[in-house]
């Protein structure tokens, strides 16, 4: 029983050791469009992913993957989401309202 236990104790971390470091990170902007591919994380996974995330990518979806197939072609869009996001929040002028723009 204690081989048993040991034997599932190591094969745990094992596969938590696998999952913690992933092979790729996708960002995917709110219009499904890849803004971020990188081996390299863009957020400090050390802190949670809701308080990290929105500030590098807002309204972004992150995934890993283990796999790192096509992360050698590296996407880092990440300012284009910001301004993106900046320019739709931005208030209307009143000028702008009144000559319909």
């Amino acid at each position: 029983m204690h081989l048993l236990r040991t034997a599932a104790v190591l094969f745990a971390a094992a596969t938590l050791g696998q999952a913690a470091n992933a092979a790729c990170y996708l960002v995917y902007a709110p219009d499904g469009t890849v803004v971020y591919r990188s081996v390299q994380s863009p957020v400090d996974l050390s802190k949670p992913l809701h308080l990290t995330l929105p500030q590098a990518a807002p309204g972004g979806r992150l995934v890993f993957s283990l796999d790192n197939n096509g992360c050698e072609l590296e996407v880092h869009k990440l300012d284009t989401l910001h301004s993106r996001s900046k320019s739709a929040t931005r208030p209307t002028s009143p000028a702008r309202k009144a000559r319909g723009a």
